[in-house]
């Protein structure tokens, strides 16, 4: 489930922005989504690697 354009809005602005572009707002999401998928397919093998069908928090760790 990627990221919305809304929670990348939402994101930008916790950190402070005063304004975001529309964008920006699609620029973070796919950097965001890119980077989850990237974490995601690591933890997978690192689950695979384990011998283990379940993704668990400690290959989500040390895949970013």
């Amino acid at each position: 489930m990627p990221i919305s354009k809304l929670t990348a809005r939402k994101i930008l602005k916790d950190a402070g922005a005063e304004r975001v572009s529309d964008s920006a707002e699609l620029e973070l999401s796919e950097v965001v989504n890119k980077f989850a998928y990237a974490v995601a397919k690591k933890a997978v093998k690192l689950a695979g690697h384990a011998r283990r069908k379940t993704v668990k928090k400690a290959d989500i760790d040390l895949a970013h």
